[in-house]
């Protein structure tokens, strides 16, 4: 049976527009029978995995998506001296390795999740090939692994189409954070003055604009399945414990970035659960079905998000052997040991 580790945290965020839909207003969802602020595991995934703490943490273990792979290998071959025509076939090979391409272009059409490895074999294939002046031979367009020692890859997956053999299940689970009680969009109307205007003869400002916001507490969900994360990473036990690590640290501190400039909401979660055991994961989300709406949301929260897990523990018998929580509303429990807590017995 697979260990499963779950993370619960609540994140309070101050007015902010952390994840924009189409309108460029915050993303919503309806829940519980009222409307709430919504972010997308989608956005969550991007920040903690493209963030310095992740990044640094990993070093060395990430992969790279893109799609300008075959972009990338044409230019190095036409500045090792292969013609224009030549690179760009030769380009094209090795780029179609790792999916289909654009029509009449190097370029692919869709993300590849690119490891540390097939990014050093690419490299090296193309130095050969530059080196010897030749186009690559079949057997050396065999590039992709089917484990890659990449900890973004092992968590959150790849899917590549034209290859399925080299696809990897994702051993990591994000909800899309949620508020814990209803909200209403605001609209911040603003405008901005030109400096070298002295008002003599239009003192109107020279832009003006409006953006949506709103404010929050979010309840997010992290569940990670730690026996598919070691597999997907060849049974590297230190890497996997590095990855969650790393990913659990990302979740606590980094922030989506979406118009924090502008509103510099930049946040901590006040509250972690971390759950360990080989029972079936389960989300809490249950706990805020009923909206929190009290003058003191934060404890008010905790408490329905404790209460809920004993109620699970009541009717289905103890969801997870270990817990540890950290509660930075009251100053209860400790960073590091939550991180301990994280690492294998």
């Amino acid at each position: 049976m697979s260990t499963f580790i779950q993370l619960h945290l609540l994140t309070s965020y101050p007015p902010a527009n952390l994840n924009r839909d189409d309108l460029g207003k915050p993303k919503t969802a309806f829940m519980g029978g009222a409307e709430r602020l919504r972010v997308s595991s989608q956005s969550l995934k991007r920040h903690w995995r493209t963030s310095d703490l992740f990044q640094e943490s990993l070093a060395g273990n990430l992969g790279t998506r893109t799609k300008r792979l075959g972009l990338e290998v044409e230019k190095r071959l036409q500045d090792g001296g292969i013609a224009d025509g030549k690179a760009k076939k030769w380009a094209a090979d090795i780029a179609d390795v790792f999916g289909k391409l654009e029509k009449d272009s190097v370029e692919l059409s869709q993300l590849a999740h690119i490891s540390p490895e097939e990014r050093q074999a690419v490299d090296a294939l193309t130095d050969t090939l530059i080196e010897e002046n030749r186009a690559p031979e079949k057997e050396e367009l065999a590039l992709l692994r089917k484990n890659p020692a990449a900890a973004d890859i092992a968590l959150f997956g790849r899917m590549l189409a034209e290859d399925p053999a080299f696809n990897v299940e994702a051993a990591c689970q994000v909800a899309h954070a949620i508020t814990v009680h209803p909200v209403v969009i605001e609209d911040d109307y603003f405008t901005a003055v030109d400096d070298l205007n002295n008002g003599d003869e239009d003192r109107g400002a020279a832009h003006i604009g409006e953006t949506g916001f709103a404010a929050g507490l979010f309840y997010s969900y992290v569940c990670i399945n730690r026996d598919q994360l070691i597999d997907n990473l060849s049974g590297d036990e230190a890497l996997a414990d590095k990855a969650i690590a790393a990913l659990a640290e990302a979740a606590i501190k980094v922030s989506p970035t979406g118009k924090q400039n502008s509103f510099g909401s930049r946040a901590y979660a006040s509250y972690v659960m971390a759950e360990k055991g080989s029972q079936q994961p389960r989300s809490l989300s249950v706990a805020f079905l009923k909206p929190v709406q009290s003058q003191d949301q934060a404890a008010d929260a905790i408490t329905c998000l404790e209460e809920q897990t004993q109620r699970f523990d009541q009717v289905y018998g103890e969801c997870a052997d270990q817990r540890y929580s950290l509660n930075a509303h009251t100053g209860e429990g400790s960073f590091q040991a939550l991180m301990d807590f994280l690492k294998k017995d």
